[in-house]
């Protein structure tokens, strides 16, 4: 059994991660720290977990040697500690934002402050198994992923790859489980439900790991909107094409593009109740749903696409990585195929 530690495992990002582990096979979660809850049940603050697990908080001081350490710390927190977190275990799976980019002068940009440890970017795998799923076998140290990043990744990469994409202008709408956790990976607080809230009409940061994935000289524009529901997100994206196509040459692309993938469906019905993807089709899996439309011009596709910001778009990606490096079957673990309706 691997011995597993969570830092950080009070957030809503903490608490799914180790919903999942808990039932890995190949698994044992031995600590979960938390400065603020240290010494409660870990179902105190996570109630789908009671009955489950007896497991208490620990101080993050008291945080003993294991083989994988997840990180669920806010963003900028990790990287000040690694040393430390990288002599506690050897491999290290983190969650924030602080190893996405390998550039520095693009961190500093989106993030506005140096990188705290620069020579260590180069150590983390970019944590996107559909695009990095060869570097990720074997390999020690792997960085979370934006969800929203994730995503217009998956939704676009075979468009980008082929070179068929002269611009696209995104629509995101998310829960507010995001909301809360937007600046901090393991936040426990979200934003309320009641409202509709545009808290990112331009310049997201999520924008630098888009850019780092698909290219940065890919025209993308994409905002990002609050809305009511909790878990999810939603992507609707107005792709101007370099040439006309058919809808059948869009359908023979994506499928050549995910057909193996485990973990993405393509969702694209032309009669039906549920003709394009759904975010809570998707809620507490590690599935992502893509559709699209082609409209009748030929270079105008609408892509639809809908993940969990805590599953696919956090921990459902984590554990994924965490299966490849250590050379387990990708999926294990992460079966779950949602709950309809």
């Amino acid at each position: 059994m691997i011995r597993v530690g969570i830092v950080g495992g009070s957030g809503y990002t903490g608490g799914d991660l180790l919903r999942l582990l808990l039932f890995h096979p190949q698994v044992e979660v031995t600590q979960v720290t938390s400065r603020s809850q240290a010494g409660r049940y870990v179902y105190t603050v996570h109630p789908n977990l009671r009955g489950v697990t007896q497991l208490q908080f620990i101080h993050p001081d008291a945080l003993q040697p294991c083989d994988v350490l997840f990180l669920g710390l806010p963003h900028g927190t990790a990287s000040k500690e690694i040393e430390r977190y990288a002599a506690l275990a050897p491999t290290i799976i983190d969650l924030s934002a602080d190893f996405r980019l390998k550039d520095t002068a693009v961190y500093q940009k989106f993030y506005g402050e140096a990188h705290p440890a620069p020579q260590w970017l180069e150590r983390f795998v970019y944590g996107l198994p559909e695009r990095n799923r060869e570097s990720l076998r074997g390999a020690h140290y792997a960085s979370g992923v934006g969800c929203n990043a994730t995503t217009v990744n998956l939704a676009l990469w075979p468009l980008v790859q082929a070179g068929w994409l002269e611009r696209a202008a995104i629509e995101i709408k998310v829960g507010s489980s995001e909301g809360g956790n937007e600046h901090n990976a393991g936040s426990h607080h979200p934003i309320r439900s009641g409202a509709v809230r545009t808290y990112s009409p331009t310049g997201h940061r999520h924008m630098a790991e888009v850019q780092m994935m698909l290219g940065a000289d890919v025209k993308i524009d994409f905002s990002v909107t609050a809305i009511e529901m909790v878990r999810g997100i939603h992507l609707l994206a107005h792709c101007y094409l370099n040439e006309v196509k058919a809808e059948k040459d869009i359908w023979k692309l994506y499928r050549g593009a995910y057909n193996t993938e485990p973990f993405i469906r393509l969702v694209s019905g032309k009669t039906g109740l549920h003709r394009f993807p759904e975010p809570r089709i998707v809620a507490g899996t590690n599935y992502c749903d893509i559709g699209f439309e082609m409209d009748a011009s030929g270079d105008h596709l609408v892509v639809i696409a809908a993940l969990d910001n805590l599953g696919k778009g956090a921990a459902g990606s984590a554990l994924q990585c965490m299966n490849l490096m250590l050379g387990f079957e990708e999926s294990t673990g992460l079966q779950f195929p949602g709950i309809y309706p």
